[in-house]
């Protein structure tokens, strides 16, 4: 058998073991955890009586009293009554455990929790009221049938606390090679580490120079890869020393050029944000995130709460893409400029956001309850928007875009190049149809028909689907004129229009001087 195992049944342990939906499992975690305790702690003789491959049967007789019903017909009232009155043994213990009820196993038997401290952890990650845990802490986790004991079994193989042995039989796991408890990950890290990458001693010289390079010129944008650099400078000198390297840095001939527009001071601050919603992510049951944020267009501050689910890297700027209250008040997504967050709290602590447990009243009710049913937004579903149109605020209207360019132009500046994935060519004769198929408004329709047909037909036609007003898209649209004509949208050839005639009238004004 194995070493002794302490599992205690901490709000943290029952969390893990729900695989953070603890609200919608709490009776479920307990029952895997009082599994987990008899089969691995020591604290009882299953480690003599059931084999280290076992069958349901073997187990489910050392868990219950030999009186407990052992049909598969019974409902769980059913078993309860045949099981008998569960009187209390001479320890003061339920001789059955289908008997004893979640506050009995909790803070009355092996465990012994502190129930004030316990109560109010509870309260906090899943949000449930107190009159509705005090119902939960009557009930009998394993007065239940022997169908969901089984599924128990088979969550605990998912979990990797067991092995499967053929059909119906289970089998212990060796101490080593139980999972990590969770404070055994924290003390890890609460982050992947970069560190534990492979041994980088195989590179050459060159390519560990060039590895470095490329590396310090794009750090700011995950910090952790610092420990590599580190790794990577300790491995030159060691090998400067041993001779296997040249003293002198060889010449670099490959540079790699990313703005980034921050100060020394903010790049800190925005990296402290970026650390603390990894330290976020990486623990459960993770969490939603407070904070003020700078309006560049009114120049004021609104309170933002939000559940956070990605970082972006976007045009020399760090963004969070978020669900929650945005800043109009609405529930919705938003992308948010790290260095225009300003950190809630006393001024020493400024660059920290504020992180809200899910049973913190200030978390919108809507968060809630996706928390609570396993619907939060995933970053699959932003990478499924971003694919679905050109443009990096996702959330934001998608139209068709339609492109003109002079030939000589687009062979040098627009052909064969990768905009977004529904970027393409099309020939002239095409643009009527995708019109018709993709143009609702019937007003708009016509007046795109209309300019298509006075288009040159031997000039380049480029299409794509984009997210209206992403700024994102309207820079590259401006660097593309003079030779670059938007004929559709019409919101956008307007204001291409409008952008065009104001530059004019600057330069007509600085000719007229």
């Amino acid at each position: 058998m194995t070493q002794e195992l302490y599992l205690p049944p901490t709000p943290q342990i029952l969390q893990w073991l729900a695989g953070g939906q603890l609200a919608n499992r709490l009776v479920r975690s307990l029952r895997l955890l009082v599994l987990i305790d008899k089969l691995y702690s020591g604290k009882t003789d299953w480690a003599d009586k059931i084999p280290r491959v076992f069958t349901y049967s073997q187990l489910r007789d050392r868990l219950f009293a030999y009186r407990h019903p052992k049909s598969d017909r019974l409902n769980a009232q059913e078993i309860i009554m045949e099981c008998g009155d569960g009187c209390a043994n001479a320890k003061g213990e339920r001789s059955c455990i289908c008997h004893q009820t979640f506050s009995e196993i909790v803070f009355e038997q092996n465990f012994q929790q502190n129930e004030a401290q316990w109560l109010e952890q509870i309260i906090l990650l899943t949000g449930i009221n107190k009159e509705e845990l005090q119902k939960v802490l009557q009930e009998r986790p394993f007065a239940t049938v022997h169908r969901s004991i089984r599924d128990d079994l088979k969550q605990l193989i998912q979990l990797g606390w067991l092995h499967p042995a053929g059909q119906g039989k289970y089998q212990y796991l060796a101490r080593e090679e139980l999972p990590l408890l969770p404070t055994q990950l924290e003390a890890d890290s609460s982050l992947p580490k970069l560190t534990s990458l492979p041994s980088l001693s195989h590179l050459s010289e060159q390519q560990t120079w060039e590895l470095l390079r490329v590396l310090e010129s794009i750090s700011f944008v995950q910090p952790n890869l610092s420990s590599i650099i580190e790794k990577l400078w300790e491995q030159i000198a060691d090998s400067s020393l041993s001779g296997t390297l040249h003293q002198q840095d060889p010449q670099q001939r490959i540079f790699l050029h990313l703005d980034y527009i921050l100060s020394p001071q903010m790049q800190d601050c925005v990296d402290n944000y970026q650390e603390q919603i990894e330290q976020l992510w990486y623990k459960p049951p993770g969490g939603v995130v407070q904070f003020e944020y700078w309006i560049a267009a009114t120049e004021s501050k609104v309170k933002i709460t939000v559940y956070p689910v990605c970082l972006h890297y976007v045009r020399r700027a760090k963004y969070l893409s978020a669900y929650g209250i945005d800043p109009d008040g609405n529930i919705a997504w938003h992308n948010y400029r790290l260095d225009r967050i300003a950190g809630v709290g006393a001024a020493s602590r400024r660059d920290r956001l504020k992180v809200l447990a899910w049973g913190d009243p200030l978390v919108p009710q809507e968060l809630k309850q996706m928390w609570h049913t396993g619907s939060l937004p995933t970053p699959e579903y932003i990478a499924g928007e971003l694919k679905a149109a050109w443009g990096f605020n996702f959330y934001f209207k998608k139209e068709l875009l339609i492109l003109r360019f002079p030939v000589d132009f687009a062979k040098w500046y627009v052909d064969n190049t990768t905009r977004h994935s529904t970027f393409r060519a099309v020939l002239h004769d095409q643009l009527p149809q995708l019109i018709v198929k993709n143009i609702p408004n019937e007003q708009e329709r016509e007046q795109l028909l209309k300019i298509v047909s006075q288009c040159p037909t031997e000039d380049a036609y480029y299409i794509a689907w984009i997210r209206i007003g992403d700024i994102n898209v309207l820079m590259r649209l401006r660097e593309w004129r003079p030779n670059g004509e938007v004929i559709a949208p019409l919101s956008i050839r307007y204001q291409m229009k409008a952008e065009a005639e104001q530059e004019f009238k600057n330069y007509q004004a600085l000719l007229a001087d």
